[in-house]
């Protein structure tokens, strides 16, 4: 999975989440411009940094979020992050956040910046350690949906995505959220074809969002290919059969996937009895 990507992107279009993370209000947002800052004359680049916009008295936040292990991440980030000061002198204070999947991904050893954990300037968040995605603000629990396992993130998207629907949160752009949500199920879920993920996941009301036009391009080329050898219907329909053994894997009931492919009932117990060939 791209989790820098897709991290990014988040801290991107709802900075308000990268706030609540770090326990501080989320209309904090609102001064702080999130961007991708390049130190001159280096190889090095901070791919997420927090900048205020209006005062002096907000620090700077250096973001790193770092799903492999890397021994060397600290001394790394200490260089990056005083290169930026040397080189553009900000008379803002400054602070660091990174963000792990769990303890064990943390591998760098911190001796020779011990103190700046100690005074909290520099902190860490496992985000396994969060809590319960059903007890966590939408946002928190958005993030925490990547680390998911599969069986586990099945669950946690149908729910997002009904908190989502439902409006039980002040949500400024509901659907930005939702077309989020799509995308980490899309990178979770690889080999699943465009109906499997309707179906899994009740996304129908997503077909025409940007985001999931393009994360199913592929598939809808190799959808049109397939139509003009064999006819359009006789590939939509043969497309819809093969799906149907991995969803009823999953654990959706026939009639569930009858309704999520709009097939008949019979046509799918029928399937489940004689599989479509490969």
């Amino acid at each position: 999975m791209k989790t820098d990507s897709l991290f990014y992107r988040l801290f991107q279009e709802f900075p308000n989440i990268f706030f609540e993370l770090i326990g501080e209000p989320p209309e904090e947002a609102n001064i702080y411009q999130f961007a991708s800052v390049e130190i001159k004359q280096t190889t090095f680049r901070i791919d997420g940094v927090f900048l205020p916009t209006q005062t002096e008295e907000n620090p700077i936040y250096f973001v790193e979020v770092q799903f492999q292990p890397d021994s060397e991440i600290y001394s790394r980030l200490f260089s990056e992050i005083f290169l930026y000061l040397r080189q553009n002198q900000p008379n803002n204070d400054w602070c660091a956040v990174l963000i792990y999947p769990s303890t064990n991904t943390d591998i760098g050893d911190i001796k020779h910046y011990r103190e700046f954990f100690t005074s909290q300037r520099v902190s860490r968040i496992y985000l396994n350690e969060l809590g319960e995605t059903a007890s966590l603000p939408i946002g928190i629990a958005t993030i925490k949906l990547v680390i998911e396992d599969e069986d586990t993130a099945i669950q946690s998207a149908r729910e997002l995505i009904a908190r989502v629907n439902q409006g039980f949160e002040d949500i400024t752009f509901p659907q930005q959220l939702l077309e989020l949500i799509e995308t980490i199920l899309v990178y979770k879920f690889p080999s699943m074809s465009r109906e499997e993920v309707e179906a899994m996941f009740g996304l129908s009301e997503l077909k025409q969002t940007r985001v999931y036009q393009e994360a199913f391009e592929e598939g809808r080329e190799e959808g049109r290919e397939e139509g003009r050898e064999e006819g359009e219907q006789t590939g939509k329909r043969k497309a819809k059969l093969e799906a149907i053994p991995r969803l009823l894997a999953l654990g959706l009931t026939v009639e569930q996937i009858a309704q999520a492919l709009d097939l008949e009932v019979e046509q799918v117990r029928q399937a489940t009895q004689n599989p479509p060939s490969q």
